[in-house]
């Protein structure tokens, strides 16, 4: 707690600072949304402050600067269409999969690179385009920079087009650099490279990871590595349109889902007289069991709390949309094989006066089950979306979750019966975006919405008693083991000097022999 008075006092600082030391002198200087993100957005002001060790002149410095470069190079206004779209289509840049750590990767191609004077500030505006595209659409979650050097060689050296690069990551993206993965550099670029580990500093050269064949699954698995590099992603770069995730539909309550017509047709209709006898069934069995474990729990709503599982943890975070107030804000918590946690729990708030409908996406749908995938909420309402691991699959920090949502014209006459044409028609630009990672969390104290699958028959107390109890006997269980050891050394010195004693007796014995004969 002190930790965190002491980081906002940073941030307060920091604002304040600024607005007394630059703001005034330099306001011109600036992109308003720019300053107005700096007042509202306390992780980024954090992010600052980390990347510059908790010093604010240093802090106030880095701000400074980048906020000139944010405005030279237009980032706030950036957007496919102002950019040349042979550059799009070039793929010496792009963002695809994610590393071991779960952070996502941001490509450069450099073969595919060529040195070209006249396009230079289009190709840096490229990069800070990508960079700004990610930071927004992840909450601003760091990057792992690939350099695929395979099949290049002198021609390809761009010292400044690199140097731009790891500039991005040093003083205009705060704590947004993992490492950067090199792989297969050749021999003739290591003096090269030895001008970017200046450019870098000694805090960040071991960010540096020089790979090959052999051993760039350290940091990448084989399933994000196209086959030159070892791996087995059949992924083709190409434009249009803007690479992105392979979000696709989840498997609903039921099993999978072969279209979202069918979805809507068949899984609700049937499902509806089906899940009502089941539902009141479920409910009488799940209140029975919270009785037996608090006597005074009050009853669920009857028709709002269909996907409202009764033991959920409150929300520690929430995501403030323009349809919809999303927690929690950006990860869903799942356990490992072992702790057993395989449900989460996502609210949506419909902040409108209208019908917000919505839809859930993920890049591994063989993996969930989400219900509802495809439905609405009514104005001023919320409604809970379970999601569950199916089988035996593991969470993966790799895998995402993706709401979009639009807003229902009641007006036009269009209704909610049939939401896959209301999606086929509804316009791009109407549609709010949010995602979602995943975190494993190998304890048994989950941080946000996580269901257990006997969370109604263990309280949530226990955990923390059973995790400190095994604590407690794993430091006993240590202590054993070291006086054991001792006791074996005690041991083993014993023996040793019994037999040294029994020789030197024994020699002793052998010259009074010899001297008596």
């Amino acid at each position: 707690m002190a930790d965190r008075r002491d980081k906002a006092a940073l941030v307060s600082e920091t604002r304040r600072r600024f607005e007394a030391e630059y703001l005034l002198d330099k306001s011109d200087k600036y992109d308003s949304r720019d300053v107005e993100r700096l007042q509202q957005d306390d992780k980024w002001v954090e992010n600052y402050l980390i990347w510059r060790q908790d010093v604010v002149d240093d802090t106030l410095k880095m701000i400074d600067q980048s906020f000139q470069w944010r405005k030279e190079y237009t980032v706030n206004d950036l957007t496919e269409s102002v950019l040349p779209k042979s550059l799009l289509e070039n793929g010496s840049l792009f963002l695809h999969g994610y590393d071991k750590e779960g952070y996502k990767l941001f490509w450069f191609r450099v073969k595919l690179h060529i040195r070209d004077q006249k396009q230079q500030l289009e190709k840096k505006k490229l990069v800070a385009f990508w960079l700004e595209h990610y930071s927004k659409r992840d909450h601003g979650k760091p990057l792992t920079v690939v350099f695929d050097m395979a099949e290049t060689g002198i021609s390809h050296i761009d010292l400044d087009f690199v140097r731009f690069i790891v500039n991005c990551f040093t003083d205009y993206y705060p704590n947004f650099l993992t490492k950067i993965v090199i792989f297969e550099m050749p021999w003739i670029m290591n003096a090269a490279f030895k001008i970017v580990k200046g450019w870098l500093g000694p805090d960040a050269i071991s960010m540096l990871k020089f790979t090959n064949k052999s051993d760039v699954q350290e940091y990448i698995s084989g399933e994000y590595l196209p086959p030159h590099m070892g791996g087995t992603d059949s992924f083709k770069y190409s434009y249009p349109p803007l690479v992105d995730d392979d979000f696709q539909t989840p498997l609903c309550e039921n099993g999978p889902i072969t279209s979202e017509d069918e979805h809507e047709s068949k899984e609700e209709i049937d499902a509806d007289g089906k899940e009502t006898g089941d539902l009141n069934e479920e409910q009488n069995l799940n209140q029975k069991k919270m009785n037996s474990i608090e006597q005074n729990s009050k009853s669920e709503e009857s028709d709002k709390t269909e996907f409202k599982p009764k033991n959920a943890k409150k929300a520690l975070t929430t995501f403030k949309g323009p349809l919809l107030h999303i927690s929690p804000a950006e990860e869903l918590y799942f356990g490992s094989k072992e702790t057993g946690e395989k449900k989460c729990l996502i609210v949506l708030t419909n902040v409108t006066k209208n019908v917000v409908a919505f839809k859930v996406r993920t890049t591994a749908p063989e993996k969930y089950r989400v219900k509802p995938s495809n439905s609405s909420c009514e104005p001023g309402t919320s409604l809970d979306i379970i999601v569950s691991l199916h089988g035996g699959f593991a969470a993966s920090l790799q895998d995402r979750f993706l709401i979009m949502a639009a807003e229902v014209d009641q007006s036009s006459g269009s209704g909610v019966q049939d939401l896959s044409q209301f999606w086929k028609e509804v316009p791009r630009t109407k549609v709010m975006e949010h995602r979602l990672r995943c975190h494993v969390i190998e304890s048994s104290k989950p941080s946000t919405l996580t269901l257990k699958e006997n969370a109604f028959n263990i309280p949530a107390k226990n955990n923390e008693d059973l995790h400190m109890q095994l604590t407690h006997l794993l430091q006993i269980n240590k202590r054993l083991h070291e006086q054991i050891d001792r006791c074996l050394w005690f041991q083993q010195l014993s023996v040793v000097l019994s037999l040294l004693s029994i020789t030197v007796v024994a020699f002793c014995f052998y010259l009074v022999y010899t001297q008596r004969g």
